[in-house]
């Protein structure tokens, strides 16, 4: 599975590592995902998603039906 959001579509960022000595290579950013059952009122079942913290966030002042 794609570190993706499932809601978001947030993926990976680009980034150097820096060194002590200031020498500075490639990494990656992940998104921090979670695994979190919503229970959706339209559908009246819970519903698995990987979403991303920030998305969580957002779920907890608008309902999943709003996204769907």
């Amino acid at each position: 599975m794609a570190r993706k959001c499932q809601l978001l579509f947030k993926t990976s960022n680009n980034a150097n590592q820096v060194s002590h000595s200031n020498h500075k290579s490639k990494r990656l950013q992940f998104v921090n995902l979670q695994k979190k059952k919503v229970w959706s009122f339209v559908k009246k079942k819970w519903i698995k998603l990987r979403i991303s913290t920030k998305m969580i966030k957002v779920l907890n002042k608008k309902n999943i039906d709003y996204f769907l």
